[in-house]
């Protein structure tokens, strides 16, 4: 599941007035849709930083709130509840993880190099704070039957199922060697990827490097013939 970070969590208020002075100094000013738009954008952030440092459990709404320079009563005119906003969360993570990392991905031709560049991908988004929301939630839902916990298992099995047919496809062109069935090394690619960067949080930039040798081991590769040396 990256774009850059907006730093919400300071002055959410201050830049939505700013913006909307030099709209008006433009010759225009920024209509509500944009202004609400602004709004959802800093308390998704800032519900991020609080999933990934509190989890769902201790996650303080007023807190997330604060943070972003808004209100409870604006979050709450954003979201109807705690879950929603959880799940609003996930998604917008997803999507940035995908416009960041997945679109890199994709432009690789080789599906060898394109898992390496996933793997790569995945470590540096994962250097923000905002980007430990999976794991998170993971962690907190992984026995529980909740909405929460399934909208969590659609994101994962999408990432599974890109690595599968990755894998497949480097198989048929000969870059990854045959071995147990592509799912089975799909689920544990993730895993180790997903190990690897949380044993390495804050050891940057050996994450990115050990991520990609990591993906290359559980594709029975060297580092070096994958390129992750």
């Amino acid at each position: 599941m990256h774009v850059g970070e907006s730093h919400a969590s300071r002055g959410g208020r201050a830049r939505g007035a700013t913006s909307t002075r030099a709209g008006a100094a433009g010759g225009g000013r920024s209509t509500q849709a944009e202004r609400s738009a602004r709004t959802r954008s800093a308390l998704l952030e800032s519900a991020a930083r609080g999933l990934s440092r509190y989890g769902y459990g201790n996650l303080n709404l007023e807190l997330v709130a604060s943070e972003a320079g808004y209100t409870r009563g604006a979050l709450y005119h954003q979201f109807k509840d705690k879950e929603d906003l959880a799940l609003a969360v996930i998604d917008w993570v997803d999507e940035t993880w995908r416009q960041e990392v997945g679109r890199l991905v994709e432009q690789e031709p080789d599906p060898l190099a394109a898992l390496i560049v996933l793997a790569r991908g995945h470590a540096i988004y994962c250097r923000r704070d905002v980007a430990r929301v999976a794991i998170a939630l993971t962690l907190e839902f992984s026995d529980r039957e909740h909405p929460v916990g399934r909208r969590l298992g659609l994101v994962s099995e999408s990432l599974v199922k890109r690595v599968t047919r990755l894998i497949g496809a480097g198989r048929r062109m000969g870059s990854i060697p045959a071995g147990p069935p592509a799912r089975a090394v799909a689920l544990a690619l993730v895993g180790a990827l997903e190990g690897t960067v949380i044993g390495l949080a804050g050891a940057a930039p050996h994450d990115e490097l050990l991520a990609a040798r990591a993906v290359a081991g559980v594709l029975g590769l060297s580092a070096r013939a994958a390129g992750a040396a």
